[in-house]
């Protein structure tokens, strides 16, 4: 279920889908860097699964972060660099987000 809605959020195989949550959540996050979009960042993170539907494999999914996954280590290190809380609107609480239906943490 995670990566189809991911697919259904617009972050598809063949690229983000025009008029879609991907791409709003793309040119949110554009506009938040100064033009780009950052390696890492939930719009490269999202695309890269959507592309290669790995949600799951990647520790995102319906039930929560699964331990020891890269969704794992992602929130640790969001965690971490936060001061021990993973931000609203990040790589970690985005993804998770959408992985399991929802539109993401807006910024």
């Amino acid at each position: 279920m995670s990566d189809r809605n991911v697919r259904n959020a617009g972050f598809t195989p063949s690229g983000i889908t025009g008029g879609s949550l991907a791409s709003s959540l793309m040119s949110q996050e554009a506009r938040a860097s100064g033009g780009g979009v950052p390696s890492g960042g939930p719009t490269s993170t999202l695309q890269e699964m959507g592309a290669r539907g790995t949600t799951h494999s990647s520790g995102y999914t319906s039930s929560g972060i699964s331990g020891g996954s890269r969704a794992s280590d992602t929130m640790s290190k969001e965690a971490t660099a936060h001061g021990g809380g993973v931000p609203r609107g990040g790589t970690t609480s985005t993804v998770q987000s959408i992985a399991m239906g929802g539109k993401g943490g807006r910024r």
